[in-house]
């Protein structure tokens, strides 16, 4: 539960339903290509349902011919030590987290954990970001959901499985930092954000895992990424837009080379104008929807 606190960053502002599968499934898949390299950049869901079928021929084929794989980071890393990194940057042993709150936000907490069966006491001593993540991804753990089960932790056991070269973007405590270092208000306006939003569902709220299974990219950034874009700006910042910049470049060391590979990351992160496809296609390279 903890790996899912840091993937469903970009997803806590809306309820995730549990689904048991829908026909034709095609999670969105770009492929960028040169004259010698090709990279194919997946839109992946971190947490979902044992019994969610997302595999395509497509993605096969994509996974078949990749030399090298990508991710945002290593999601099979130790529990002590991922255990360790959360202590570090999600507990504040001294000021609790109602302390850090306004009565507004704490009641909505307090109703949103009421609503699934928690209690206060089990976040009081997280910091906003870390109750906040903890908050979002109850409906999911609640509805069968899981990060081991997520598209990441599949293609990474199967890459492990067949000995081909794993990589990531990021470490597990870079994706903390990102958290741990925004200034508190925000922190607290991002748990607000979720408190207020599981007791009371936005009327345009979007069902992120069948946006996602259909490869409906448009509505998940029209709701989401822009939302958090224009609502949110220094989230938006913090957690699509430097990361993306950044990720792109390593991407854009990669096409110097020659050879196939798969990048696999969060679908929020190939969205709009600062998403992967677009940033690729902005450095000159050819980039075409696959799936």
């Amino acid at each position: 539960m903890v790996l899912a606190w840091v993937r469903g960053a970009a997803a806590a502002i809306v309820a995730l339903a549990g689904l048991s599968g829908v026909a034709r499934a095609a999670p969105a898949m770009w492929e960028v290509s040169d004259g010698d390299s090709r990279i194919y950049l997946f839109g992946s869901m971190h947490v979902l349902s044992p019994d969610v079928r997302w595999r395509t021929p497509a993605f096969d084929r994509a996974y078949a011919r990749a030399d090298k794989l990508w991710f945002e980071t290593r999601v099979d890393a130790e529990p002590a030590a991922i255990k360790a990194l959360v202590d570090r940057y999600g507990v504040d042993l001294d000021r609790s987290l109602t302390e850090k709150l306004p009565p507004r936000t704490v009641a909505s907490l307090r109703a949103a954990l009421d609503s699934r069966g928690a209690s206060l006491d089990r976040v009081d001593r997280l910091r906003p970001w870390a109750a906040a993540m903890m908050l979002s991804v109850l409906p999911m753990a609640q509805a069968g959901g899981s990060v081991e089960d997520g598209a990441d932790a599949s293609v990474t056991r199967q890459a492990v499985r067949a000995e081909k070269p794993v990589l990531a973007f990021e470490s597990f405590e870079q994706q903390l930092r990102l958290f741990a270092d925004l200034p508190e208000t925000v922190e607290v306006q991002y748990l607000d954000d979720v408190a207020a939003e599981q007791v009371a569902p936005p009327r345009r709220g979007v069902d992120l895992q069948q946006a996602w299974l259909k490869g409906d990219v448009d509505r998940l950034g029209a709701v989401l990424v822009e939302g958090m874009r224009r609502d949110r700006p220094e989230l938006y910042e913090a957690l699509l837009k430097r990361r993306n910049l950044a990720w792109a470049q390593v991407l854009d060391r990669e096409m110097a080379g020659a050879g196939v590979e798969l990048v696999t990351v969060g679908a929020l992160h190939m969205a709009g104008p600062d998403g992967l496809p677009a940033l690729m296609k902005a450095r000159g390279y050819r980039v075409r929807r696959v799936q």
